[in-house]
């Protein structure tokens, strides 16, 4: 179990969602792993509090599909499978296509100079050998496209859909052979929003995340070998 793990205070929640909102984060990171054992006396001891919040923690998480309870075993991070990634993935690549053809046409001189500094700033990111700021940074360069789309609605759902994104795209980072392809993916993406070109800005972005999912299902395949 991660020794980073700290308790997210909040004041204006109830104990078991804070419990919940440290837990959810540390998978959707990474920072534990799927099949490790989510044990609650070790987890009381580690964040400070009795065992009943982080029991009910476990609960929300198991409903969230984000832990599972094994027989003999009790609560585990549950396991990335192909079909939850493929259902995430499918909702990203029509939203992401959605996002990039509305940029292209509302995208100011402004927010396309926001877009290419978070493009640099990933590039800068790759060589920090942090996959997590690797990953935030990834989150800034889309997030900068979703910002330049002018609707308020597909971005809020857009966000709501990135933390359950955020578990695939650690993965999918880890693997630094693709580093080249993913920045020539976002100078290609950066450059369609620059022409405008709807055409090439969707078929990029479909590329983009099409390659994504394969990648993660390979290793999802890999995982499950071992």
């Amino acid at each position: 179990m991660t020794d980073n793990l700290e308790l997210n205070m909040n004041a204006y929640l109830p104990l078991r969602d804070v419990v919940f909102n440290t837990l959810r984060e540390a998978i959707l990171k990474g920072e534990l792993k799927p099949g490790e054992r989510l044990m609650e006396l070790q987890l009381a001891s580690k964040l400070g509090v009795s065992r009943t919040p982080i029991r009910e923690a476990i609960r929300m998480l198991e409903q969230e599909g984000l832990a599972v309870t094994v027989p003999r075993r009790g609560a585990e991070v549950a396991r990335m499978t192909e079909k939850d990634m493929e259902d995430v993935l499918q909702i990203r690549a029509a939203l992401d296509e959605l996002a990039v053809q509305l940029a292209t046409e509302q995208i100011t001189d402004e927010q396309f100079d926001a877009l290419e500094q978070a493009r640099q700033n990933f590039e800068n990111s790759l060589k920090s050998d942090d996959v997590k700021e690797i990953a935030q940074a990834d989150v800034a360069f889309h997030d900068a496209i979703y910002n330049a789309t002018g609707n308020a609605k597909l971005v809020s759902m857009l966000n709501n859909l990135r933390e359950q994104m955020y578990r695939y795209r650690v993965e999918y980072l880890k693997d630094e052979t693709i580093y080249p392809r993913l920045l020539k993916e976002h100078k290609d993406i950066a450059e369609s929003l620059r022409r405008k070109d709807k055409s090439r800005a969707s078929e990029t972005m479909r590329e983009h995340v099409k390659n994504q999912a394969e990648a993660v299902k390979d290793m999802i395949r890999q995982q499950e070998q071992d």
